[in-house]
């Protein structure tokens, strides 16, 4: 039973983050068929922080209203409408309307901004459900929830989405001078046969199959959900038998992480002790540990933080800090850097730590390893190292490691606040949002806006010496 639960809490916590991150990972394909074409990303970080009104909506009926909304009835809708929103969007993407003198992708904005609101709201949801769980079967969620960027990423790869190489095209004789100065450094007097262009190779499978894998995903998530809403009640019945009339409440019973009562125990006292259930409760429900509201700002404090450069910050830059480099460095980054996630989730398992120096320590670490990345974009398109091999692993290996080093720390934090209450990991989920939120609102304007950050085709422009 245990095995099942940890494979249903990782198939849970995929469906977390997928659908988004689905949608990102296919970007490459969709900008060249949808009329925003490269202006899609930024469209798209206004959708999604949009979004926001659902985590912010149940976090304030948390506060205000407690115990009004159902947490599994919300969860039902939420995964259901992702289920729904990608079977639409595999046969909707596409579709455009007139709107303000110009055609958009209107089906496509709409539905994404429903994939959207189901990631987001995911994230005050899915934790606060997962609290009635053993902090083990947390670990578990952690995991899928970095699968959750990894799975579509390997399906992209698997698509071939935004696989590009570099083609050499004869350049016409009238055409010479335009394309010495689209090389940059290259003289307008000096003969050129050929230039190298940048060409995408066609998908191996359609954006249609795509997103129903995406659909398919998402179902698999809801089916996950409804065995393990099942599961809490089987153990209480079990805990019910076990726990006979010679058993005192009292001398069993520990602090459940809402403060009150597990479901299936009466109150009143009994006589006597049982080991068999002594133990089954030591296992399913931990003391609760109260943390000063210090400490708990400083975690919070440091959730935002990592929050802000893992899902704001660093990722609205990543191709400037690694396409200069090479198509190779960008996709190993992204791909690699998704599975450190899972892995950092899996080290959490085996080498725990709740101590808040050394994860402050980490965080630190995780955040010089965002410094470098952020100061190779800044550079762009002419970093330290660039058409260089050593500047191609250098820059995968810092981004491995700051997805890695932060993602434990995340891990960590929720792992700690889930022995304060439930309400602690709604506020974790809150403050995760609140960090995502304020790291894409720094960015876009810089990104967007003032264009800070410069870019360049890799395959025709040529650094000066």
């Amino acid at each position: 039973m245990a095995v099942l639960t940890h494979v249903l809490a990782c198939i849970f916590g995929i469906g977390s983050w997928m659908s988004i991150n689905g949608v990102w990972v296919e970007l490459p394909v969709l900008v060249n068929v949808l009329p925003e074409a490269w202006y899609l990303p930024s469209y798209l970080i206004i959708i999604i922080q949009l979004a926001n009104v659902g985590p912010l909506f149940i976090t304030l009926m948390h506060k205000w209203k407690p115990g009004l909304l159902s947490e599994v009835l919300v969860i039902c809708i939420v995964v259901s409408t992702g289920v729904v929103a990608c079977f639409l969007l595999a046969f909707l993407w596409h579709y455009t309307m007139e709107f303000g003198g110009a055609r958009h992708s209107v089906a496509f904005f709409i539905l994404t901004f429903c994939l959207s609101l189901v990631d987001c709201t995911s994230s005050v949801t899915f934790l606060p459900f997962m609290a009635r769980f053993h902090p083990r079967y947390i670990t578990s969620y952690f995991i899928g929830e970095g699968l959750s960027g990894l799975v579509p990423a390997l399906f992209a790869l698997a698509q071939g989405a935004g696989i590009s190489s570099c083609v050499e095209v004869a350049i016409p004789s009238n055409h010479t001078h335009r394309s010495n100065a689209t090389l940059g450094n290259v003289s307008a007097g000096d003969p050129i046969p050929f230039r190298l262009e940048t060409r995408y190779s066609p998908a191996n499978f359609s954006s249609l199959v795509f997103f129903l894998i995406l659909s398919g995903l998402m179902f698999s998530c809801l089916v996950a959900f409804f065995f393990l809403n099942r599961l809490p009640r089987v153990w209480d019945l079990s805990e019910q038998k076990l726990c006979a009339s010679e058993i005192t409440l009292h001398s069993i019973r520990k602090i459940p992480a809402d403060g009150g009562l597990k479901e299936g125990f009466t109150n009143f006292p009994v006589e006597g002790k049982a080991e068999s259930c002594s133990k089954e409760d030591e296992e399913g429900a931990p003391e609760k540990v109260v943390y000063s509201w210090t400490t708990l700002a400083f975690m919070y404090v440091l959730i935002t933080w990592c929050s802000s450069l893992m899902y704001g910050i660093l990722p609205s830059v990543q191709s400037y800090s690694c396409l200069p480099y090479s198509n190779l460095a960008y996709h190993l980054s992204t791909t690699l850097g998704a599975m450190a996630v899972p892995l950092a989730c899996s080290i959490s398992t085996f080498l725990p730590s709740r101590s808040l120096a050394f994860l402050s320590v980490l965080a630190f670490t995780g955040t010089a390893f965002g410094a470098y990345n952020m100061g190779m974009a800044a550079l762009s398109p002419c970093p330290p190292l660039n058409h260089s091999e050593w500047g191609d692993a250098l820059i995968v290996i810092s981004w491995v490691l700051f997805n890695g080093t932060l993602a434990y720390v995340k891990v960590m934090l929720g792992v700690i606040l889930r022995g304060h209450s439930q309400s602690a990991l709604v506020w974790y989920g809150a403050m995760e949002q609140l960090g995502g939120l304020l790291g894409a609102v720094i960015m876009f304007p810089l990104v967007n806006v003032y264009s800070i950050f410069k870019s360049a085709d890799y395959c025709s422009f040529r650094c000066p010496a």
